[in-house]
């Protein structure tokens, strides 16, 4: 099969590959007909690299078609499934409390990392990844979310990651309505983190450099802001000048504005894989510049809820901030299962209230991955969220 493998930094290529095949009774193989391209594929591309493997098949939001299924999966040849990004077993203690990102089962002890993800490095359990003709599902009896014949994949890929995650970082914000909620970065996670708020009834202040991404936020009754200090004074001036009840920081360790942690970040990419592993392990590698917008804006007694991802152990908090403030930061990786219930019928609403028909700025052959992901990367040609089908062929 073909599938996109990870090569070397800002490296990724299209190569054929074994075919998957079952290993467990619970086990299915899926024919993906859809698979996206997240924001945290792009911490693969660049600071992670020390934890890749040249040729890893990497991808973690699919969708398709059982083609194998194993007598435990519960599932039969011809359904349609979405498949989450972790990997859990649905019956240990963590998973039995909704913690599925924390599966006992499937956790990385050796690393000491929580639930396996797809396509998502040795910290994580080096899983073969979605962006690829063909998937192995390891237990697909619990993980695998089926899903109906009548709407196109976009209206259901985005419950394996972006839907469930923003969905999570709105309810870690505590966010009710009539609450103010602030949200920085605007890729997918932004965007429908603001939509999620403002669709529970919160008045939604949104921050991005990127005017593209602003439109598309603005189109959903978003207020928007350009990224830097006015939009902090702004904000502020909204909200009587507290700051609003909850900051939801959807950047991560990519944020700009951090030029002694991208210098970690590029030298993190250039050395040798122990060398590099140990300083991601030991040094203060996070690029902070959101957290600490995050910290500065949010009123006292309110919330910080972190959906971008965080990847140096020793990465320096603000804590006589947080303590003064009375801060309340939670985060983690998203739970998948434990929010389905509430999204799949928001999906499959015809009103689509989340606006998930305007998401996908680009739709390519699994053939042009390389590509996308640079445009991804470098916020080219008002890329917010790329979609790539392994069935079509270059120039369709």
């Amino acid at each position: 099969m073909k599938a996109l493998t990870w090569q070397g930094k800002r490296r990724v290529s299209v190569e054929t590959v074994p075919d998957p095949v079952l290993r467990e009774p619970t086990d299915a193989i899926i024919e993906v007909t859809s698979t996206a391209i997240c924001g945290s594929d792009l911490h693969l591309y660049e600071v992670l690299g020390p934890y890749m493997a040249k040729g890893d098949i990497i991808g973690h939001e699919p969708m398709g078609r059982v083609v194998e299924a194993g007598p435990g999966s519960g599932l039969a040849v011809g359904d349609r499934v979405v498949i989450p990004f972790n990997i859990a077993c649905g019956r240990c203690w963590m998973c039995e409390r909704g913690l599925h990102s924390q599966c006992e089962t499937t956790q990385v002890r050796e690393q000491g990392t929580g639930a396996r993800l797809f396509g998502y490095s040795a910290l994580y359990g080096s899983v073969p990844g979605g962006q690829a003709e063909f998937l192995r599902v390891p237990h697909a009896d619990f993980g695998a979310i089926r899903v109906g014949d009548e709407l196109p994949d976009h209206r259901y890929l985005f419950l394996s990651d972006v839907l469930p995650t923003a969905w999570q970082a709105v309810k870690y914000a505590d966010v009710t309505e009539g609450d103010t909620l602030a949200v920085l970065g605007l890729g997918p996670i932004g965007q429908m983190s603001a939509r999620i708020g403002r669709h529970l009834g919160a008045r939604v202040l949104a921050v991005d450099p990127v005017p593209e991404r602003r439109a598309m936020a603005a189109r959903h009754g978003i207020e928007v802001f350009d990224y830097g200090d006015p939009a902090i004074e702004a904000i502020r001036d909204a909200t009587g000048g507290r700051g609003p009840d909850a900051v939801v920081d959807a950047v991560g360790m990519e944020a700009h504005g951090s030029p002694v942690a991208k210098l970690a970040h590029q030298a993190v990419g250039l050395l040798p894989d122990a060398a590099g592993r140990a300083m991601m392990e030991h040094a203060g590698v996070d690029r902070l510049a959101a957290l600490h917008t995050a910290i500065d804006l949010v009123r006292r007694g309110g919330t910080i809820s972190l959906s971008g991802v965080y990847g140096g152990a020793a990465s320096p908090m603000p804590m006589l901030t947080l303590f003064d403030k009375q801060i309340q930061v939670r985060m983690g990786q998203c739970n998948v299962k434990a929010w389905i219930d509430d999204l799949l019928p928001l999906v499959e609403d015809a009103a689509d209230p989340l606006g998930v028909d305007d998401l996908v700025t680009h739709r390519l052959p699994l053939d042009e991955a390389p590509r996308a992901y640079e445009m991804f990367q470098k916020k080219k040609d008002g890329c917010v969220k790329v979609v790539l089908d392994p069935k079509a062929t270059l120039g369709t």
